[in-house]
C-alpha cells in the first residue's frame, strides 16, 4: 500500500490495479481494510477505527483513493463531490489514436447491471444519466497512445465506454472492445491526479500518483 498524502482528516492512497476499494461478493480482502489496519496500528487505536471511502475506482484500475478518517471530512467530500469540486484526471493507454486529439465527450450513458457493462443511449433514454469528460493525446509509441483525461461527471465505467465509443478502448479493456487482454488483468487506466480544497484546512491540495511500474507505463512517463 502507498500513501501518497495523510493528516488527521484525510488518507489518499496510490491503488494496485488488482486491489477492490471496499469488499464484494468475492470475498477478497479490500483496500479500505488494509488502510483500517494501517491507521489502527500506526497511531495504536483501541477499538473500531472510522475511515469513509469519499469515491472508488473500477478493480482493474489503478490510482489515487482519497479516504476520509473522520464523519466530518467524508460529509464535506461527500457534498464536494456532487458539486464537482474535486478535479479528477486519469491517464489511459488507448489502442487508437483519438481524433481530434484534442475535445470534449458528452454522452447519455445507461447502465446494465447482470452484464456490469454501460453503454451509450439515446438523451430520452429514460435510466440514461450524461456523462462529461475532456482529453488529449499526451504522447504515442508505436501501439499505444497515452491520453490524459478530465472527468466532468462520475458515471458507471464512463471513461472505459466514451473512449471506446469514439473507437479507442482502453488497453486490457476487453470489455470494451480492447482485443486483448493485459498479463495482469489490469486495464491501462490510472488516476493520476486529484485537486481539491481541503475540507477542513481550505488549503488547496493538487495530488498525483505515479502510474504503476512496468515497461509501457514507464515509456510514457519518460516521454510527456
Amino acid at each position: 500500500m502507498t500513501i501518497i498524502y495523510e493528516d488527521n482528516h484525510l488518507i489518499v492512497v496510490n491503488k494496485s490495479p488488482s486491489e477492490i476499494v471496499q469488499g464484494d461478493k468475492t470475498g477478497d480482502a479490500p483496500l479500505s481494510d488494509a488502510v483500517k489496519l494501517y491507521i489502527k496500528n500506526r497511531y495504536n487505536k483501541p477499538g473500531a477505527v472510522f475511515l469513509g471511502v469519499v469515491h472508488r475506482l473500477d478493480r482493474p484500475v489503478s490510482g489515487l483513493v482519497i479516504f476520509a478518517k473522520t464523519s466530518k471530512a467524508l460529509t464535506r467530500m461527500n457534498e464536494m463531490l456532487r458539486n464537482n469540486e474535486i478535479k479528477k484526471y486519469y491517464w489511459a493507454i488507448t489502442c487508437q489514436q483519438p481524433y481530434p486529439e484534442e475535445n470534449t465527450l458528452t454522452n447519455h450513458l445507461e447502465k446494465n447491471e447482470k452484464l456490469n457493462k454501460s453503454f451509450v443511449v439515446a438523451e430520452q433514454s429514460k435510466r440514461a444519466k450524461k456523462a462529461t469528460l475532456a482529453y488529449r493525446l499526451l504522447a504515442a509509441s508505436d501501439n499505444y497512445f497515452l491520453v490524459e483525461v478530465e472527468l466532468f461527471t462520475g458515471r458507471h465505467h464512463q471513461i472505459r465506454v466514451q473512449l471506446a465509443h469514439i473507437g479507442c478502448p482502453v488497453k486490457g479493456d476487453l470489455k470494451y472492445g480492447a482485443p486483448t487482454s493485459n498479463k495482469d488483468a489490469s486495464i491501462s487506466l490510472h488516476a493520476r491526479k486529484v485537486s481539491f480544497v481541503h475540507p477542513v484546512s481550505k488549503e488547496l491540495l493538487t495530488l498525483e500518483a505515479p502510474p504503476p511500474n512496468d515497461p509501457l507505463w514507464n515509456f510514457f512517463k519518460n516521454n510527456i
